[in-house]
């Protein structure tokens, strides 16, 4: 590599740990997850999601205003063939403060799952739960989660088309027994900013090798969709994001959020007829998504005057 490639590929990196860095600290500001005195449970798979969340809270944790701790958790699942050394290794050199719990889901889920079937459902609750009781064990008072920006909108179609629900994965939760809050620091990431990050900082990624060779699973499925949009419409996934942070209830149909049996001429305070009005934008997304990898230039691809 030439030394000005070597620049131009350094100049190019800083760029994009600087907005992954910007964004996480943007979705903690705008929703509240993190304040001072927490002790944050990282979730940590051994995938470039949870590698990458790790990272940044780090980095967040040294310059933030306020004061948390962290602590990385590894659920090690007892998988054929796991490589239990490499979280230890990598999180001792770090210096992070991690626990790993052993458990056997996976014989349970094969045991309860017919072969060929997706194991996904089984296996996310019986690790939900695990966690849950670690977080108690280690009084962590949020519990991080890698999710990112397309695992929003992935969740949002999958409910759409299989659910029947208008529904996603929320930033931040209370679980059930309201017990835990659940933060997703990630939320504003784009998954493509996050493989880039991880190959650069080569992070030893373990697969997962229960669920992840699966075919045909209906989440691949969305995530090739979206991922199609996003070549052939660039601007598009940045919009159906944005979207979900642009709810109208009283332009949608549930009689539960918003109270149509009561609407007459005297009602105020939700939008009217400007439902009909067809919406103001543009459609001059430039063909060249490279040349817009920047979140500063992405502004010049997406022309949104106004979508409500």
């Amino acid at each position: 590599m030439t030394q000005a490639a070597s620049q131009r590929s350094s100049h190019n990196f800083n760029k994009l740990q600087k907005r992954l860095r910007r964004e996480t600290g943007k979705a903690i500001q705008t929703y509240n997850m993190i304040e001072d005195g927490d002790r944050v449970m990282v979730c940590l798979s051994g995938g470039k999601d949870s590698y990458t969340l790790l990272d940044i809270l780090r980095y967040l944790q040294r310059v933030a205003p306020i004061r948390f701790d962290i602590v990385a958790v590894n659920l090690d699942q007892k998988q054929p063939g796991f490589p239990e050394h490499i979280l230890p290794q990598y999180l001792d050199a770090q210096g992070v403060e991690y626990k790993i719990v052993e458990e056997d889901t996976y014989s349970i889920v094969k045991e309860k799952i017919p072969e060929g079937k997706t194991t996904c459902s089984l296996c996310s609750r019986l690790r939900r739960g695990i966690l849950y009781r670690t977080a108690t064990e280690l009084k962590a008072t949020k519990i991080a989660l890698g999710h990112h920006r397309d695992d929003m909108l992935e969740t949002l179609f999958l409910n759409m088309f299989h659910g029947g629900k208008l529904k996603s994965m929320p930033p931040k939760l209370v679980t059930d027994d309201k017990q835990h809050i659940v933060i997703r620091p990630l939320a504003f990431v784009r998954e493509k900013d996050i493989e880039k990050y991880s190959r650069t900082m080569e992070f030893p990624i373990i697969p997962c090798n229960l669920c992840g060779s699966q075919e045909n699973l209906q989440r691949q499925a969305v995530k090739q969709m979206l991922n199609q949009w996003d070549k052939q419409f660039p601007g598009r996934i940045e919009s159906l994001f944005t979207a979900m942070q642009n709810v109208v209830p009283s332009h949608l149909a549930d009689g539960e959020l918003f109270d149509f049996a009561g609407v007459d001429q005297t009602r105020e305070g939700f939008e009217g007829d400007t439902a009909f009005d067809p919406p103001s934008f543009s459609e001059n997304f430039s063909a060249n998504d490279n040349a817009l990898d920047d979140e500063d230039n992405a502004v010049q691809r997406i022309a949104i005057k106004e979508l409500r």
